[in-house]
């Protein structure tokens, strides 16, 4: 059983007046076979945790730890961490111009592998797993993410999970800016790698609608970069009644 480990995690960014605390002592335990959501308002630093346990170099880890199955993360680079088995789905993907996405797909792949995968079994691989968030087999020539609409963009994020296969897929807002149908298809993606039962989730929402479709193990609540409470699915349904009013007050 894997084991992603964070424990009293502090994390700033630089600004004009010197650095900005975002997270404040985060303690929180994924393991395989478990989904974890983290919800609260905007500005809270559920997406600072989602980045900082990816590498991005714009925050600066003051304290604290994050170790995958006993190793440290936070020593590793960005490539490492991925080879680990960490795999972040970005609330804005970004574009790649003069990238296909096969070439992307497939390059990836091999840097996680150490080997390319035989280019027939790929392709029908590639094929299979577009096929399944009913993404047109035309967008594995267009370059990554260019000019695609936001569910195009998060149906290829489903694309990538089902390739890579990690050990943990942190998901940053998936659900942002999605359709029903967009939100319904992802949603089947997240489920279909979940039911492997030996992969873990960290699901990052601002809504509860992408639970209704994801059932999530453990609720987290991110208010001022701390967690204010955690629970079951049952938090969830608490949170869509009465909202983040009674923590943010709470937190002032």
């Amino acid at each position: 059983m894997a084991t992603l480990d964070i424990k009293n995690l502090h994390v700033a960014v630089d600004t004009e007046d010197g650095q900005k605390a975002i997270l404040k002592g985060v303690d929180l335990t994924v393991k395989s076979g478990q989904t974890h959501a983290i919800m609260g308002p905007n500005g809270s630093g559920k997406s600072t945790l989602a980045y900082s346990i990816a590498g991005h170099p714009k925050y600066t880890i003051t304290d604290g730890s994050v170790t995958l199955d006993g190793v440290d993360v936070l020593g590793m680079t960005v490539d490492e961490r991925a080879r680990a088995g960490l795999f972040l789905a970005m609330q804005y993907p970004v574009e790649v111009p003069g990238v296909s996405v096969s070439n992307f797909l497939r390059t990836a792949k091999t840097a996680l592998d150490g080997e390319a995968p035989k280019l027939r079994t790929w392709v029908k691989d590639m094929n299979d797993a577009m096929d399944k968030v009913a993404m047109d087999r035309e967008f594995a020539q267009r370059n990554v993410n260019e000019g695609f609409s936001g569910g195009e963009k998060k149906r290829h994020e489903i694309v990538q999970l089902e390739l890579l296969n990690p050990k943990f897929a942190i998901l940053d807002e998936t659900d942002s800016g999605l359709d029903i149908d967009a939100l319904r298809v992802v949603s089947e993606g997240v489920n279909r790698f979940r039911a492997q039962g030996d992969r873990g989730v960290l699901l990052i929402t601002h809504y509860t609608r992408i639970l209704r479709y994801i059932q999530p193990d453990f609720v987290h609540v991110f208010v001022a970069g701390r967690i204010a409470e955690e629970g079951g699915s049952e938090l969830a349904e608490q949170l869509e009644a009465e909202g983040y009013d009674k923590y943010t007050r709470a937190s002032v």
